[in-house]
């Protein structure tokens, strides 16, 4: 069975005129129950996060200043989100959630969260809309818990996972890669273990002819016992904060070759959708849909 996380928290208030789609959450969940691809029974809702995961690997000064609401003005700005205990809330329950995909992924090879994929969440700070970094703390979840020693972060969010790459930097356990818009946020890039910018306009066949070619590297190289994948969907030539030229076709290839990779080597799968800010909701909406559409036609 195809488990997601999603808590009607995910789609937190913000002004009209944010940047940011909250409201793709709670449509995206009726698009997938409103055309048969899940019922209910695919969907949990998942709790707050322990403290203790998030103390692996973000710092305790920092987790104060989230926990007390004492983030400052400019830290705020950073981030892009106005703090609120709400807003804590739901980046508690979407790192549990990410937590618990990979329990469910261990179980049924593929788990996935409505929300998460928070890369750009560092050890010592937030930006970019990520406060807590789930695919970091779920993936120091699998080493401390399951003993897992081969982890594969495949972020193909059109922005580098920046936060992900420095919380790892040292970690010879998670091996984090990041394929990206080279001219795009953040502007400092840090150093994943393997990092493939790619230029403005990059078309359908270029981005997937370079993508298949290293998912082929890392599963021989890495042998990996477990896949994060970040699925962000602001690859679309459509999206007004990416700048590749991808179609919507595109980026279902792209899904179908990651989720047949991970199916065929049997390596479990934890899914978080990541960015999309194309101006028409539904095109956004689509395109996360075909993640789902896609994991469930070949897992299930």
């Amino acid at each position: 069975m195809l488990k997601i996380a999603y808590h009607p928290c995910y789609g937190h208030p913000v002004r009209k005129d944010h940047r940011f789609p909250m409201d793709k959450y709670p449509l995206l969940i009726e698009q997938l129950k409103y055309e048969g691809t899940i019922e209910e029974d695919n969907i949990f809702a998942p709790v707050e996060v322990e403290e203790k995961h998030i103390l692996k690997v973000h710092t305790p000064e920092y987790w104060h200043k989230l926990k007390h609401q004492e983030i400052s003005y400019k830290e705020e700005r950073r981030i892009g989100l106005p703090m609120s205990p709400a807003l804590i809330k739901r980046e508690l329950i979407i790192t549990q959630g990410t937590i618990d995909c990979t329990e469910y992924a261990l179980k049924y090879g593929v788990a996935m969260n409505i929300a998460g994929g928070t890369h750009h969440a560092y050890s010592e700070h937030g930006e970019g809309f990520c406060l807590l970094n789930d695919f970091a703390v779920a993936a120091q979840y699998l080493i401390d818990y399951k003993g897992f020693e081969r982890i594969l972060i495949l972020d193909l969010d059109v922005h580098q996972g920046n936060g992900t790459a420095e919380i790892f930097q040292d970690n010879n356990k998670v091996f984090t890669f990041s394929m990206h818009g080279a001219n795009n946020y953040p502007m400092h890039k840090e150093t994943s273990d393997l990092d493939i910018p790619l230029e403005d306009q990059t078309d359908d066949a270029t981005y997937l002819k370079i993508l298949r070619q290293k998912i082929e590297e890392l599963f021989s190289n890495i042998q990996p016992q477990f896949v994060f994948f970040l699925s962000g969907v602001d690859i679309l030539k459509t999206d007004k904060l990416g700048k590749l030229g991808m179609s919507m076709q595109g980026c279902k290839d792209r899904d179908q070759m990651v989720f047949e990779k991970c199916f065929t080597e049997k390596v479990p799968v934890a899914v978080s959708m990541g960015g999309g800010y194309s101006p028409q909701l539904n095109l956004i909406i689509e395109a996360h849909a075909n993640t789902f559409r896609i994991a469930n036609n070949i897992y299930f």
